[in-house]
């Protein structure tokens, strides 16, 4: 038997703050206190060498129910689509029109935050609706 208690899920980034707090908004999460003795996260990084500063991001559910995500900066950029996504319950229990409407308005909000709207996958035989997104940096999400 497994002693695994927790997942951390691992974002590889070029800005692990903005996306990090896209994801914040996203999920309701929060990032962490500064560390003690420094005001805010900027002032702690003016602290470090200029390779070091803004290199990652933490962002936790304040109910401590959710994983906890961690970006990291990564040279590279993001070249093909993600083998692993997450899905934000946005329309659960929902059916029919009244869950595409309630994907729907979830893009919006997340358009705003810089979200892109990919496309709606409509329900058959198997599967209700989900709406593909991306986040800041082009990260495939689904809206279910």
């Amino acid at each position: 038997m497994s002693s695994v208690k927790q997942v951390q899920v691992t974002f590889d980034c070029t800005s692990p703050e903005r996306v990090g707090r896209f994801w914040c908004e996203v999920l309701g999460y929060v990032a962490p206190p500064p560390p003690e003795g420094f005001a805010t996260w900027d002032d702690f990084n003016r602290t470090l060498p200029p390779e070091k500063r803004d290199t990652w991001f933490v962002a936790s559910d304040p109910s401590g129910a959710g994983p906890r995500l961690y970006f990291q900066r990564v040279p590279e950029g993001k070249v093909v689509k993600n083998r692993l996504h997450l899905d934000v319950r946005a329309g659960t229990g929902l059916v029919g029109e009244e869950r595409v409407a309630a994907l729907e308005a979830e893009c919006a909000r997340l358009v705003a935050l810089g979200g892109v709207r990919v496309r709606l996958l409509t329900a058959d035989e198997e599967n209700e609706s989900c709406l593909v997104m991306q986040d800041v940096e082009g990260n495939e999400f689904c809206l279910d």
